[in-house]
């Protein structure tokens, strides 16, 4: 009886490496990934790129290739563009905020505080908290009637915070700074775990303060620390739906604080265009990305 060639153990160890079991052990993972992830992103870009709508489970339906016209109707499209311009605004407010506030709170937790662990959980708590629960609370905060405004009186905007255009965008990006800090504050504290007390020592020995120590020896040896929260702020940020959908009623006033994500569900599910919608995804993911890798480069480099 003839015996069946046996693959030769460099392709073996070329397709699964020198232990194939770890392969197995990856595999349900790497399908989780590529159900969850590749497959929808693709899907995505498809989309995109042809008249496509939603029809009943079954229904042969026509959705022809249409090329680059998704594209230019949201680059032309006055709501997507304010969309990008609340973004913006959002980014520059929430990331400088984020960074410069959970690098000094780390570095304070990272002292001998008195109840350093009660802050460490204050501080964590709220980004474990359900946003719903979160934006009710926001809500009664800055209501025309909410606490605020019974706080500083007169001084109030007219009309009050969250249906105010000038005031809506900003509002949701405090609203993210505080529920996103206690993630970034770990990090921080991860990272300041790596910095040697040395250079603080040799820092107090030449004559350094605590300010000129935080400036010299701490935000040099957090340095990926802030690359990766810059980075993840951004993602985070460019993709937040839940605040303006729920704090001001679908992006109000008149699309002052309306965010492309939002934008998608608006015109994908509630108009039926998920071939348009799919092309501001697109367009959000590849700025995403560039916007990301500019970062890294600014803040990576010597």
């Amino acid at each position: 009886m003839a015996v069946a060639a046996r693959p030769p153990r460099r392709l073996i160890n070329r397709v699964a490496g020198r232990h194939p079991v770890g392969v197995a052990f990856a595999a349900p993972y790497l399908t989780f990934l590529a159900l969850i992830y590749a497959y929808p992103i693709i899907l995505a870009i498809y989309m995109s790129f042809h008249d496509y709508f939603f029809a009943a489970p079954g229904a042969q339906v026509d959705r022809p290739f249409i090329g680059l016209d998704n594209y230019s109707t949201a680059l032309g499209d006055p709501a997507f563009r304010r969309a990008l311009l609340n973004v913006v605004v959002f980014l520059v407010i929430n990331v400088p905020l984020t960074v410069g506030l959970a690098l000094v709170l780390a570095s304070a937790l990272n002292t001998a505080l008195p109840f350093r662990t009660f802050f460490r959980s204050s501080y964590y708590l709220p980004y474990v908290t359900a946003s719903v629960a979160l934006i009710g609370v926001w809500l009664w905060l800055f209501n025309s009637d909410g606490l605020v405004n019974a706080i500083i009186g007169e001084a109030g905007p007219d009309p009050t915070w969250l249906v105010n255009r000038f005031w809506a965008m900003p509002i949701i990006a405090f609203f993210a700074t505080w529920k996103q800090l206690g993630f970034y504050v770990l990090v921080y504290l991860a990272a300041l775990q790596n910095v040697p007390q040395e250079l603080y020592d040799a820092a107090a020995v030449d004559g350094a303060g605590k300010l000129r120590s935080f400036q010299h020896v701490t935000v040099p040896g957090v340095r990926s620390a802030t690359t990766l929260v810059i980075i993840l702020a951004t993602i985070v940020g460019a993709n937040f739906f839940t605040e303006p959908y729920l704090l001001t009623g679908g992006g109000g006033p008149n699309g002052a604080s309306i965010s492309p994500v939002l934008l998608m569900y608006q015109e994908g599910i509630e108009q039926n265009k998920p071939g348009y919608a799919a092309a501001i995804g697109v367009i959000l993911a590849i700025g995403v990305v560039v916007v990301s890798l500019v970062n890294r480069f600014l803040l990576e480099r010597d």
